[in-house]
Formats: C-alpha cells, sequence, structure tokens
C-alpha cells in the first residue's frame, strides 16, 4: 500500500484514531457536491464549523478544514500538520485500488518531502524556474497560444478546454524543460490520458515518466538554456532521479490548475456580455478577472493534504496523531467570517489561498508563472478571435464531477473565421 524506500519513514498514527475519526464524520463527500459546491460549502460552514469530519471515497475519514484561519494555521504549521503521508493512521481502511491513491501514496518528490529536505529540493526548483527571463517567458506564451488559434483559426467553432486552454500551459511548460517540438503533441496525448480512471492512465504515466528521464539524461550529457539543465548544475546537488519526479511534479501541478484556470475566467468572460465588453474595452483588466475567478470558482477546489504529526486541537476540533487533512481552499475562501456581507470580494484583492500557504504552498515562481501563461492565454484568444461567443447558453455548460478540481468538461465557443486577426 505504501512504498517505504527512499527517505526514512515516520511511525504512523494509531489505527484505533482513524477509527474514531471515522465514527465522528457527519458527511460524505463526493464528485456529487461539484454541482453547486459554493452551496454546499456555505451548508457546511452554516451547519458544522470550520473544521469537519467527513468520509471522502470509499468511507475513508478525514477532517475537511474550510475556515479560513484554521486553514492558515495548519499550513503555517509544518512541525504541526506535516506533508509525509507514511504517518497516516488510516492505512488499514485504504483500499489498494482506491480511486485518491494518486494523492496520497507516498513517492520520493518535493511533494512529500520535509524540513531542509523540502527546503532543498522546492529551492532548487523555484530557482530553476525563476531564472527563466520574463520578458522571454512572456514572448514564449504568446507564440505557443498563437499557435493554438491557428490551428483552429479556420474553423469557425472551437472547443477552448480540450484545443486550447489545458494545452496553452503543457505547452509552455514543455518549452522551459527543453522538449524538442516534435514530442510535444504526444506528451499532450498521455496527459490527457493519465487523468482518466482507466487502464490508460498507468501507461501514460509510464510514458510520461520514461520522456522526463530521457530529457534529464540528454541534459546530463549536454547542458543547454532549461530548466532540467539549470536543476543538474544547481548548488543543491539534486540527483537525476529527483530531477525527474520534481518536473513530474510542475508538469502536473502546472497543466490541470492552469488549464482550469484559464478556461473558467474564459467563461466567466464570455456569458457575461457586460463583463466581455469591460475587459475588451479595457475597463476590466484580465488579471482582475482571473483573480476574480481564484476567489470564486478557483481550479483547485480541495487538497490533500496534511498529517496530524501529533494530537492537538483545531478548529474546536480534536485532531488525533496521525489523521489527515483535507485543505478546503474553495471552502475557505468563502468563509463568512473571511469574506465582508454579501459575499463579495474585489478582484483585486489577493488574501485568497487558491495557492495554499506556507512552506507547501505552491512556490515562488510558480503562481506569477501561473498568472503570466493565464494572462496571455486570454488576452491572445481574445485579440485573435474578436467577435467569439459561447456556441450553448450558459447552462448548457458542463462542469467535471469533481470534488478536488473545478473546471469544465468543454467550453464551446463560435466565431467568423473571416475576422481572426494575425499573431501580434
Amino acid at each position: 500500500m505504501i512504498e517505504t524506500s527512499g527517505a526514512a519513514a515516520p511511525a504512523p498514527g494509531p489505527p484505533e484514531a482513524a477509527d474514531l475519526l471515522a465514527r465522528k464524520a457527519v458527511v460524505r463527500v463526493t464528485g456529487a457536491d461539484a454541482a453547486d459546491p459554493a452551496e454546499f460549502y456555505r451548508w457546511l460552514h452554516r451547519e458544522h464549523g470550520p473544521v469537519v469530519p467527513v468520509l471522502l471515497d470509499g468511507g475513508v475519514p478525514a477532517w475537511f478544514v474550510i475556515g479560513y484561519r484554521e486553514l492558515h494555521q495548519v499550513t503555517a504549521n509544518d512541525g504541526r500538520f506535516a506533508r509525509d503521508c507514511r504517518r497516516w493512521n488510516a492505512w488499514h481502511l485504504v483500499p489498494d485500488d482506491w480511486p485518491l491513491m494518486p494523492y496520497v501514496g507516498w513517492t520520493p518528490s518535493l511533494m512529500f518531502a520535509e524540513g531542509d529536505a523540502h527546503r532543498r529540493r522546492a529551492g532548487a526548483v523555484g530557482d530553476a524556474l525563476g531564472a527563466v527571463d520574463p520578458p522571454v517567458l512572456a514572448g514564449l506564451c504568446a507564440r505557443e497560444c498563437d499557435g493554438l488559434v491557428d490551428a483552429f483559426a479556420g474553423d469557425g467553432a472551437a472547443d477552448l478546454v480540450e484545443q486550447y486552454s489545458h494545452r496553452a500551459p503543457l505547452h509552455v511548460i514543455a518549452r522551459l524543460f527543453g522538449l524538442p517540438g516534435d514530442e510535444i503533441p504526444d506528451l499532450v496525448r498521455d496527459v490527457a490520458e493519465s487523468l482518466d480512471a482507466d487502464e490508460r492512465a498507468a501507461r501514460a504515466h509510464e510514458r510520461i515518466h520514461a520522456r522526463m528521464r530521457g530529457l534529464v539524461g540528454r541534459r546530463e550529457r549536454r547542458r543547454a538554456q532549461d530548466v532540467p539543465s539549470v536543476l543538474l548544475s544547481h548548488a543543491a546537488g539534486l540527483t537525476p532521479d529527483e530531477i525527474t519526479i520534481d518536473l513530474l511534479v510542475v508538469l502536473a501541478a502546472a497543466q490541470q490548475p492552469t488549464g482550469n484556470w484559464i478556461a473558467n475566467a474564459l467563461r466567466l468572460i464570455l456569458e457575461d456580455d457586460r463583463l466581455s465588453s469591460s475587459v475588451q474595452g479595457g475597463r476590466l483588466s484580465v488579471d482582475q478577472a482571473l483573480q476574480r475567478v481564484l476567489w470564486d470558482d478557483t481550479p483547485t477546489q480541495n487538497f490533500i493534504g496534511r498529517w496530524a504529526v501529533q494530537g492537538c486541537d483545531l478548529g474546536g476540533q480534536r485532531i488525533g496523531a496521525g489523521d489527515l487533512l483535507v485543505l478546503g481552499l474553495a471552502a475557505a475562501n468563502r468563509d463568512p467570517r473571511a469574506r465582508p456581507a454579501g459575499g463579495r470580494r474585489e478582484p483585486a484583492t489577493r488574501a485568497y489561498l487558491s495557492f495554499g500557504h506556507g512552506e507547501h504552498g505552491c512556490p515562488y515562481p510558480c503562481p506569477r508563472l501561473a498568472l503570466m501563461i493565464a494572462r496571455t492565454a486570454i488576452e491572445v484568444l481574445l485579440d485573435r478571435l474578436p467577435g467569439v461567443a459561447l456556441a450553448v447558453p450558459p447552462d448548457e455548460l458542463r462542469w467535471r464531477p469533481s470534488f478536488w478540481m473545478r473546471g469544465l468538461r468543454e467550453l464551446p465557443v463560435v466565431f467568423d473565421p473571416a475576422g481572426v486577426t494575425p499573431p501580434g
């Protein structure tokens, strides 16, 4: 059930604590709650407070931390709420084929590293991504987005999820990694298949890992101006295996959340004529529309998680040693104690928790990189397709049934091919 090689494993918490938590659970959380997450989170806040005992898929117990203040407390205290999943007290309740195993199965990556080991890994990744010159990055983003628009510009219609928003971040990250252009289509296919819940996903993961390992191997032999080369030369002294798995973490963290951020913002702009006019007329910036999405429709809704190092009190609940805490990022953004009357936030207010918080939050400069990709993707699309409009009524747009991510199944649009402008 747990991979134990490669790092000293912390002792798991007592299993009886997990059994007690399972008996305390007051609600089961599933993808069905994605139909109207805002209403679900309001109900949880009203009826159950900031820390809620819940059952995940398969009846596995966890604490759902939805209070803004409590989430800050958890993410800011790595000594009390840590990332290494091997201290979990509920492994005896988790089947080998549990659908959430990809979120909790330990790997020797920066995702589960703690303390100095995590700072070493995350610091190197941050330095490698931060070494990219912002004007160079902006030009790269624009070129990749223009290329994606060119692929459907003559059709008069497109699905902006499949053909654009989910591809743009993947194309940019692949270029930053130094992946050859002729390998990017296969990477796009493999990443799409890896998100499916079937036997193809495992094979796709294996191909992605092999592609990253091959890339690192080539850079071991000959450096280039790309992220793997910077990591190989970094003072942290990362091994090729460490670099390979951390590149996979960056790829996963960048692609789906940023792709959903782009699509959710485009939906917001295209379904509201006044907002669309404000953005295209320059009265509301694309950045402001993107910030509004992070408050109200954040791509990463919930995140596994943290594990309690020892028993403690949180939000009026007694947390057991080894208990799992699910970070309710979207619910914390809607905490009535943190939002003004009426539940609105000004788009420019950046106190949301969409990128996490603390040492294990999204490390600098990743939020800046995600914002540049998202901003450029939206600006390029609106500039190139000035008459773009939804192809269906807004209430016919379908959300993916996920408790973890907030993303559309598709975003169909129409436009006049004759009105498409050339790349800027």
